[in-house]
């Protein structure tokens, strides 16, 4: 098993049709045999930009250990869902290692 992040937008709704999409998205992980170490709403944020047509979304992060199977399925099911703005799946792996190799970097300039 693999240590994931999940990041999505949700479109501006009610409370409740928010909190069902991320709802169905945690069983659909737990249900493909993943486990949520972590979920963190965000909440309501402005876009940066507009995402189809609108200028606010929900955002929700789930730090997940899953099989890569169980990510692809995920990803598969966001990509159809028409509440989500936006969404990515990361490898936490590929998030440390870029960390590490950008802490790296200026230890490199300022030994010049």
């Amino acid at each position: 098993m693999r240590k994931y992040e999940v990041i999505f937008i949700v479109k501006p709704m009610e409370e409740e049709a928010t909190n069902a999409v991320i709802e169905k998205f945690v069983k659909l992980i737990q249900t493909n045999g993943g486990m949520i170490d972590k979920e963190d709403r965000w909440g309501k944020k402005r876009l940066v930009y507009e995402i189809k047509d609108y200028t606010d979304g929900y955002y929700c992060l789930l730090n997940v250990t899953a099989e890569p199977a169980c990510m692809k399925e995920c990803d598969r099911v966001m990509k159809i869902t028409d509440d989500l703005l936006k969404h990515m799946i990361v490898r936490a792996e590929e998030l440390i290692a870029a960390g590490e190799k950008a802490a790296a970097e200026p230890e490199a300039g300022e030994a010049e």
